[in-house]
């Protein structure tokens, strides 16, 4: 208990960043029983299985699935409550795709135990039969609520959420796509519908807040942010309210802490995305007090090397 002391108490510290600690006393922590959510999280993996070779440049040596592997488990070992996520573009990459069409990457990530996924762009590139065949080889489910397959042969094959319970906890997640056309070929995504994000994450949110989500969380494809008037992770946070998290994908952003944005209904969303290629592993500790009504977290980017 005492080990579990200090360690909120350093968490509490380390908010002052986030702009969450001034409204916590760090004594209540060390009072009263809480409940810690570990949340671990990937994206643009890019079918990178194996480490970067020695010649890679400033990259030799990192990533790699095993790696991967090694550390959540370590994790796993040592926190009660993880949920494992990652924000889409499994495929393309490297040679494994090319051979394998994904089969591969997805028995690893099931292998991990991951928790979801949700959908991006390069995971149409063998199209929409190309991605199909290889789904029975993933355990995990793929959360997209803005892409419309009725009229494709992916049609109810994906879930646009899923609630996770963790403890006493209920964690809400659904996915965002970017917009495919001009992005993927027409005959990779056929008759795939994309409809608007923003529209639809506030019905997302709605739906999960009926649900009594303690914590709700966006996997978004969209991109971290642009200099033009497309729907980012930085625009959905100012234009949505009632997201706590969002997990982005698509840019290759490198991230150490996560972004703050003031929401609509001046609450703060987070904004979190760890590069490419998994180099790093994200993760995100939430500490709920007794009721689940107060909420903090800390963050770090966990270099595979």
């Amino acid at each position: 208990m005492e080990d579990r002391r200090s360690f909120l108490k350093k968490t509490a510290a380390g908010l002052t960043f986030l702009g969450l600690a001034s409204a916590i006393p760090i004594d209540l922590f060390a009072k009263e029983d809480v409940v810690i959510l570990t949340i671990l999280h990937t994206n643009d993996m890019h079918s990178r299985i194996e480490p970067f070779p020695q010649d890679a440049g400033k990259y030799a040596g990192f990533g790699g699935m095993a790696k991967r592997a090694g550390l959540i488990n370590q994790i796993r070992k040592q926190e009660e409550y993880v949920l494992l996520l990652d924000a889409g573009d499994i495929f393309q990459g490297t040679p494994y795709f090319n051979y394998y069409g994904g089969e591969l990457e997805f028995k690893l990530m099931s292998e991990m135990k991951y928790d979801a996924a949700t959908i991006g762009n390069h995971d149409f590139d063998n199209g929409l039969k190309g991605l199909k065949d290889k789904l029975p080889f993933a355990t995990f489910p793929f959360l997209i609520a803005n892409y419309d397959f009725s009229d494709t042969i992916l049609a109810n094959q994906f879930q646009p959420y899923k609630t996770f319970t963790r403890g006493p906890l209920k964690i809400g997640v659904f996915g965002l796509g970017i917009e495919l056309k001009g992005l993927v070929l027409d005959s990779s995504y056929e008759n795939t519908k994309y409809i608007n994000p923003v529209s639809v994450a506030r019905e997302m949110v709605q739906e999960l807040k009926q649900k009594e989500c303690d914590l709700i969380i966006c996997l978004s494809h969209l991109g971290y942010k642009y200099p033009d008037s497309r729907i980012s992770d930085i625009e959905l946070a100012k234009q949505v309210e009632g997201i706590d998290l969002i997990i982005g994908g698509h840019t290759h952003t490198f991230l150490d802490n996560p972004i703050p944005v003031i929401s609509p209904d001046g609450n703060q969303t987070l904004i979190t995305q760890v590069g490419w290629a998994g180099i790093k592993l994200g993760r995100l500790d939430y500490a709920f007090s007794k009721g689940g009504k107060k909420k903090v977290s800390k963050s770090s980017s966990l270099l595979i090397n």
